[in-house]
């Protein structure tokens, strides 16, 4: 038996290849929109990919099952109570797929979304499963929300029950030596205490998953749908283009990688384009197109870029000579395909127009405290999470999550200078350039953030 995960760390996603060394007969599991690692591995090992799965229709990422299936002719296999545009083979409890001497059968594992399965994977050489791959219905130190995309009829309080079920009835009943393999692990809004790990035992979750201690039904059902982040907006475009026939990453980029001068891109965005630097933020507050805004791809880049920008207004992109391929493609893999074009030849193609160019004043934590300690100060704004703030904050600032920014500036004055900061640096620069979009004339932020600040023993409060 082959069974490889491949773990893409900026959306946290974890995909898989399981293959039969005596038929050359694979399978690709949860695979992301841009499938040549899975190419490149079967060819390797000699492997036909014959299969695809979607543990479930997936809302934080664009699945490459008919990427695959336009490459290798593979069927494609998702929950029987999946409505899918594209012809689909649905995956009942119990059903058996045969790779050779290794054996995948289907359980039906309902409550993160109503069509979630897992599977259960066996070799020849054992009776015992050797290893079950859990999609989002099990994360290690973690089980899936329930929250995400309830279907027509159905309650969060309700999957939330019939993940309980999943859990204990069936996943649980697997000997404790099953390897568990999830779809995503730290990092994914999927769940909210998922693990640094990428795989662990039936016997370890049972142990250590605080999710599975001894509890009441109601209890689980309280405790899973209480105190979860808030999905990001594109969630629900994407878990609906998961079911739907919709023009491949290859066909999408074709369209997308389109250089524009820099006139062109100006004509672009006041049609209403949108403005996307990619380059890191330190570069970005050095210089940049005065109206852009900034996500790099550093860091969470898709999940970010999906959460401020708007899905229905096309996207023009800023980027480091030959990042542009890796800008676009990172947005396919979240479905955002409605990219007009990149600016040809970087920054550098506005070097003739300065009055094009913005900067963004990045202070030090000292000169930060000196100038919060004005008589007339600026407005400090923490764009952390709420989970981060309850543990430290810098007293006088006020709480506007990144992700809600967009809906409340309102709660920021304008007549006021701004300061912005996070944890590290990277979503205050995403902030600061959506306030300057907007409008507001005195922008800063703290770099390194609240971890600089604190690194300087400058004061905050920490709660036990």
């Amino acid at each position: 038996m082959i069974l490889q995960q491949f773990y893409l760390k900026c959306l946290a996603h974890a995909s898989y290849v399981i293959g039969d060394e005596s038929t050359g007969l694979a399978a690709v599991v949860d695979p992301q929109r841009d499938v040549e690692q899975y190419l490149q591995f079967a060819a390797e090992h000699g492997l036909r990919i014959a299969h695809v799965f979607l543990t479930h229709l997936h809302a934080d990422f664009i699945a490459g099952h008919l990427e695959l299936r336009q490459r290798t002719g593979a069927a494609i296999y998702v929950g029987r109570k999946a409505d899918t545009e594209y012809a689909r083979v649905a995956l009942a409890d119990g059903d058996t797929i045969e790779l050779g001497r290794v054996r995948i059968v289907a359980r039906e594992t309902p409550g993160h979304t109503p069509e979630s399965v897992s599977l259960v994977v066996f070799d020849a050489a054992t009776t015992d499963p050797r290893a079950v791959l859990t999609g989002d219905t099990l994360f290690i130190g973690d089980v899936g929300r329930p929250d995400l995309m309830a279907a027509p009829g159905a309650s969060a309080q309700g999957l939330a029950g019939q993940l309980y079920d999943s859990l204990h009835g069936t996943l649980m009943a697997l000997p404790d030596d099953t390897l568990v393999y999830p779809a995503h692990g730290a990092g994914s809004l999927c769940g909210k205490a998922l693990s640094q790990e990428s795989v662990s035992t039936i016997g370890e979750q049972r142990r250590a998953n605080y999710a599975l201690q001894p509890m009441t039904k109601d209890a689980f059902v309280q405790m899973v749908t209480a105190d979860q982040p808030d999905a990001p907006p594109y969630f629900a475009y994407d878990a609906a283009m998961n079911a739907r026939e919709h023009p491949t990453l290859d066909g999408a980029l074709e369209h997308t990688l389109v250089p524009l001068e820099l006139d062109r891109l100006l004509d672009a965005s006041a049609g209403g384009a949108q403005l996307l630097d990619t380059r890191d933020s330190v570069e970005f507050a050095a210089a940049h197109l005065r109206g852009s805004v900034n996500v790099a791809l550093g860091g969470q880049y898709a999940t970010w870029a999906g959460t401020v920008l708007d899905r229905d207004r096309p996207i023009a992109i800023i980027a480091e000579p030959g990042a542009e391929i890796e800008s676009a493609m990172r947005l396919g893999r979240i479905g955002f395909d409605h990219v007009a074009g990149f600016l040809a030849g970087g920054l550098a193609a506005a070097d003739r127009r300065p009055d094009l160019i913005a900067h963004t004043e990045r202070v030090s934590p000292d000169v930060a405290a000196e100038r919060l300690a004005a008589a007339i100060g600026p407005v400090l704004v923490d764009v952390r999470a709420p989970a981060e703030r309850k543990g430290v904050r810098i007293d006088g600032s006020i709480h506007v999550p990144l992700n809600r920014l967009r809906d409340r500036m309102h709660d920021i004055p304008r007549a006021r200078a701004v300061l912005v900061h996070c944890a590290g640096g990277y979503r205050s620069s995403v902030a600061a350039s959506l306030l300057k979009r907007a409008g507001y004339p005195d922008v800063a932020e703290i770099a390194g953030g609240i971890t600089a600040w604190a690194a300087r023993q400058l004061p905050v409060t920490r709660e036990s």
